[in-house]
């Protein structure tokens, strides 16, 4: 049976930079495995060849590309954080929209009691819930 897992696919070897924020700021985060590029490349030395990672219980792959594409992340995709208390959904939209951008400012848009949608200085989309 094939399994998919989502691919984060990093630009400018900022992979390693955003794993780490994300395992210090996400409850249920870590690095499971990491393989990084060697001397002989052909991506830069210390850099994500390719990495397991769980992101808040989603399991995820990471890569820092060493070929600049044209393109990068988009807030068509992006990460849905249901969130239990009011005091954790401020601590997590904070820290996700520093240094990134807010899309929707926390609110009561009808479907939730508070809801917010940002984006991370990694380029990475967060739709923020309180459940």
């Amino acid at each position: 049976m094939a399994e998919a897992t989502p691919f984060l696919m990093f630009q400018g070897g900022k992979g390693q930079a955003a794993l780490d924020f994300y395992v210090e700021t996400m409850p249920g985060s870590r690095i499971e495995k990491l393989e990084l590029f060697g001397p002989e490349g052909p991506g830069p030395e210390g850099t994500i060849l390719r990495g397991h990672a769980v992101i808040a219980g989603q399991k995820v792959m990471i890569h820092d590309s060493f070929i600049r594409h044209g393109f990068d992340f988009t807030p068509s995709w992006s990460f849905f954080l249901d969130v239990a208390d009011e005091a954790e959904f401020d601590r997590l939209f904070a820290a996700l929209s520093e240094g990134g951008a807010v899309l929707m400012p926390p609110d009561n848009y009808g479907w939730s009691s508070r809801f917010g949608w940002c984006s991370d200085r990694f380029g990475i989309s967060w739709q923020v819930n309180l459940a």
